[in-house]
């Protein structure tokens, strides 16, 4: 049997797509790009929302500026504040069950070793080889330390792992696993209550990183049974470089799980100057020192945003725009050596898409030449984001055609 190619989209699709778009309008609610550029690169960082400025300028001179020292007393249960914005409107989880603190890497060392000591007797931490290396390389050491080992599990680099080989990796000696619910090269996602539901039974914890899946797709990290999580911030939830991570633990793990990063912010009377420690009962207890005010602030106007538009909508424009992508790549792009490096379906992937070509690394630097920023993935991969609230179709559409055209620059000058 055969099937009937459909056409390429046009100039004309994209426009008539523009026009529907129920998103369109919070494009202006964003710091404009320079003239010509076409930012497809959310996955690295996210844009700048027009908000925040002023927020930041109202924190600085409004709070520290005429307050002072005065300011500090607003400001020490500003990470579990804008940790339950953060649960409310990304994770699907409950007040108090989300901190926004320290980075990913502190995060995930501290709640790895958390999980450790949660199921004693066991030693063995699983992650899989495509994971984010910095997460690879803390669990290690975390394994390490407790005398364990890092069990790693092979995942297809185009399709993301098979759960049928997580399964086969589970034993009695796991205490828990850490994966990336979108893969950060293919964009693969996973399925989180499956996921959940085999770690469980194995008897281990689950430790998710959702830096690329928080504000790219819904979330529901209570109704889908997750234990553990942390993710970026500054990506899809647009809360601004090196902004402080997230850190979720599950309510009714909270006062079976210690952290080892012990500071006065996690003690049960933090002002009490006490000489021992003592964790506070709530999530409070993985936090460690004084928190960033300035990034922490910084977050508000990106939540606000996503808050607004809805996770829906924002999910919904996403799957399209990178469908949109995909049908036009595969007309312009891939007859110059392009790959699609990652799920075939749009609805299996994150917010990026990814294609494989065997210059890769030479042809991104090229791309921003030309205006389209995109990225670039190890160890020849160029992995492609459309931002739901600031990118049109129209922008996808000129991006690829400019992208052909710098291949075919390349390939007359390679030739």
């Amino acid at each position: 049997m055969t099937t009937t190619r459909r056409p390429a989209p046009t100039l004309d699709d994209a426009r008539r797509l523009d026009a529907r778009d129920p998103l369109a309008g919070f494009g202006a609610r964003f710091h404009p790009v320079p003239p010509g550029a076409l930012f497809l690169n959310g996955s690295s960082l996210g844009r700048l929302p027009v908000a925040t400025p002023g927020v930041l300028d109202e924190t600085v001179g409004g709070h520290w500026g005429d307050r002072l020292a005065d300011a500090r007393t607003q400001w020490l249960d500003l990470p579990q504040r804008m940790g339950d914005r953060i649960a409310d409107a990304v994770l699907g989880a409950r007040p108090g069950e989300v901190v926004m603190s320290d980075c990913t890497s502190v995060n995930l060392y501290k709640l790895a070793v958390a999980a450790l000591r949660a199921r004693p007797g066991r030693r063995t931490v699983v992650a899989d080889d495509d994971n984010f290396p910095t997460d690879r390389y803390v669990l290690s050491g975390v394994a390490a330390d407790a005398g364990g080992e890092l069990r790693t599990v092979h995942t297809d680099p185009d399709l993301g792992l098979d759960l049928e080989v997580l399964r086969e990796a589970l034993d009695e000696t796991v205490a828990v696993v850490c994966l990336s619910l979108v893969s950060p090269r293919s964009g693969a996602l996973l399925d989180m209550a499956a996921v959940n539901k085999a770690v469980h039974a194995a008897g281990a914890l689950m430790l998710w990183d959702l830096s690329h899946a928080v504000g790219a797709v819904p979330i529901a990290l209570e109704a889908t049974g997750a234990d553990l999580a942390v993710g970026s911030t500054y990506k899809h939830l647009l809360a601004g470089p090196g902004a402080p991570a997230l850190l979720y633990v599950r309510r009714s793990l909270q006062a079976e799980t210690t952290q080892p990063v012990q500071g006065w912010f996690g003690h049960r009377e933090q002002l009490s100057m006490l000489p021992d420690y003592d964790p506070d009962p709530t999530i409070r207890r993985f936090l460690t020192g004084s928190p960033p005010v300035l990034s922490i602030v910084a977050a508000g106007p990106g939540l606000d945003l996503l808050t607004e538009a809805g996770m829906d909508r924002v999910r919904a424009k996403s799957v399209a725009l990178t469908g949109f992508l995909q049908a036009l790549a595969d007309e312009v792009l891939v007859p110059v050596g392009f790959r699609l490096a990652g799920p075939p379906d749009p609805s299996l992937r994150g917010a990026h898409v990814t294609y494989e070509h065997r210059a890769a690394r030479e042809l991104v630097p090229l791309f921003a030449d030309a205006n389209v920023f995109v990225d670039y993935s190890v160890p020849d991969r160029v992995r492609v984001a459309p931002v739901p609230l600031s990118t049109r179709f129209t922008d996808v559409y000129e991006a690829v055609q400019r992208m052909r055209r710098v291949v075919d620059a390349w390939e007359r000058g390679a030739g």
